[in-house]
């Protein structure tokens, strides 16, 4: 059940965040792209480069923890990656390959691969101290698919500020296949 709560989630939207990635290359020129990975919503806040990283950050974490394993070194990579991101954004290949190869460990997973007792104690702690006692299906729920969707739509969010062509159906793709025959609105 919690695995498919958590993963095709984060399958789903970050193969629409490569596909945003890849509008936005597409609609600037080089120049402008690049400057992009640099950009933020606000100035308090960490640039999109970043937000793809922490993004794919997320679905590590809540597949690791939610196994009770350490975190692989790909956690402290992106990590790094992203805390350095306001000076060095890499490039929109890298930050496709870095989504790429969190997809490609998601679909790596069984179908029953975080399917653990939902009521399971799950101890959350932060950098600054802090510690959340959650179930697993709280973790899920209220930590690691809202930390996840937080990432992505800052990441959506700088894109559309920053003059990307995007729209409702470049967020929701993953539900074109549900639409009934017929349905799609007039041009």
């Amino acid at each position: 059940m919690l695995t498919q709560q958590f993963v095709p989630t984060c399958q789903q939207m970050l193969g629409a965040m490569s596909a945003w990635l890849q509008k936005a290359e597409a609609q600037l020129t080089g120049k402008q792209a690049q400057a992009l990975l640099g950009a933020r919503l606000a100035d308090d806040m960490f640039p999109l480069s970043t937000q793809v990283r922490f993004a794919c950050v997320q679905a590590y974490e809540g597949v690791y923890r939610l196994r009770g394993e350490a975190f692989p070194d790909i956690v402290e990579e992106l990590l790094a990656e992203g805390r350095g991101a306001g000076e060095a954004p890499g490039t929109f290949e890298t930050a496709r390959r870095r989504i790429d190869e969190t997809l490609s460990f998601l679909g790596s997973l069984a179908p029953d691969a975080l399917d653990i007792d939902p009521d399971s104690p799950v101890a959350h702690a932060l950098p600054n101290g802090m510690i959340f006692d959650l179930t697993a299906r709280q973790y899920v729920r209220d930590w690691a698919t809202a930390q996840f969707y937080f990432h992505v739509m800052i990441a959506y969010a700088i894109l559309r500020k920053e003059g990307v062509d995007l729209g409702k159906a470049d967020y929701v793709a993953h539900l074109l296949p549900f639409l009934r025959p017929g349905m799609l609105p007039a041009a």
